[in-house]
């Protein structure tokens, strides 16, 4: 026997993806981040839309083979998604968009996991993915300056002003 979902657990299992993408993209957005609420709202949709379609051909109780390898080749997919996202800069060896892109992969997993109806998982990881965003930076350095870490500044507007020039 398959799954049989009704419209209105497609659009709730469809809609908390998008609002899940959404809400991770909207405080990139408000960090000036190169990815933002659009695309991470669209990367949770397109990848609960097509976890649903393998669901709804699964036998009840069971993950298929074809619904495994779509889950894979999904996270390989976002793997490409991601690394668009990352900027080497020329002047330094910096590299800057990381957090972008591993919010890009969480999009896509709280995808699979809304199309699939786990709603503690997907709860569960939004909440920390919130904390970790919010508290993360600031708890980085804190831990960068009690433990004896050079901390440097992530970009031009945080950087220290330049001293005089030294020859």
């Amino acid at each position: 026997m398959t799954v049989a979902l009704d419209w209105q657990e497609i659009v709730l299992r469809l809609g908390a993806a998008t609002l899940a993408g959404c809400a991770i993209g909207l405080n990139r957005d408000l960090h000036g981040k190169p990815i933002g609420l659009k695309t991470l709202g669209i990367v949770g949709l397109s990848t609960a839309t097509v976890v649903l379609l393998a669901v709804e051909f699964t036998e009840v109780g069971k993950i298929s083979d074809a619904a495994s390898r779509i889950i894979q080749g999904i996270l390989t997919g976002i793997g490409f998604l991601g690394a668009g996202v990352i900027v080497r800069e020329r002047d330094r060896f910096r590299v800057r968009g990381l957090t972008s892109a591993a919010c890009t992969f969480l999009a896509a997993c709280l995808g699979i996991a809304c199309a699939t109806g786990q709603w503690p998982i997907v709860l569960t990881a939004l909440a920390m993915a919130f904390l970790i965003l919010t508290v993360g930076n600031r708890g980085e350095h804190w831990l960068h300056r009690a433990l004896g870490g050079k901390v440097e500044p992530q970009d031009k507007e945080t950087a220290p002003p330049p001293g005089p020039e030294v020859r």
